[in-house]
């Protein structure tokens, strides 16, 4: 089974996807790992994505396909997979649609997870991340003991640029410009399936085992 958790920045699907990857034992496919992997064992592959990161440039769809291809097909894949930040734009999907394809696979659940953009801003500019340790706090949900310290190693809680407001909005922005229509297109094609991600993050989790059918 191949699952597609979609969502804005600070919807939680990162989260919910490695609790589920904890549970089932499927493996959370993130691009930037498996470009880590492919490079550091210099896969063809992977020295080609390496040519693009080293200048800055965003590594081509066809190689990005070519490199998931590769992992996708490894044996802890055999089970399930869970694909975390691809396909990002629709150009990405149709082309994981037509590789998948080539491998008599397709995708079989994408799940969004819904929330409204305040509660998106509020969650992601209530961030506090300690300098020293990289201790994650959150000023509502999940406070320091001391306000600005960090309650593990004493260092200092700041706030990361990605997670003031205005550049919030900008993620978010771009997130309906390029991501949103990939939830459409699956929508299309009955692949999709929604979960309030407003609720608390046990419920989220529920309702997402349970738009997949996974069960334990």
């Amino acid at each position: 089974m191949i699952i597609i958790p979609l969502g804005p920045p600070g919807s939680g699907k990162g989260t919910q996807s490695k609790k589920l990857m904890a549970e089932c034992g499927w493996p959370q496919l993130s691009t930037g790992d498996i470009f880590r992997v492919a490079i550091s064992n210099k896969t063809t592959l992977g020295l080609k994505a390496k040519e693009f990161m080293d200048k800055g440039e965003l590594v081509p769809d066809d190689v990005v396909i070519g490199v998931i291809k590769d992992r996708i097909t490894q044996s802890d894949c055999d089970e399930g997979s869970i694909l975390d930040g691809f396909p990002r734009t629709l150009i990405q999907a149709k082309a994981l649609d037509k590789m998948l394809s080539e491998l008599n696979r397709s995708i079989d659940k994408v799940v969004l997870f819904e929330i409204n953009q305040d509660e998106l801003v509020s969650r992601l500019s209530g961030r506090r991340v300690c300098k020293d340790c990289g201790a994650m706090f959150h000023l509502v949900a999940a406070p320091p003991k001391k306000s600005g310290t960090c309650d593990h190693c004493g260092g200092n809680l700041i706030q990361r640029k990605d997670d003031q407001a205005d550049v919030i909005l900008n993620r978010l922005k771009v997130y309906e410009n390029q991501t949103a229509p990939v939830a459409a297109y699956y929508g299309e094609k009955s692949k999709l399936q929604k979960v309030d991600a407003s609720q608390s993050p046990d419920d989220v989790y529920k309702t997402f085992k349970e738009l997949i059918g996974f069960h334990k």
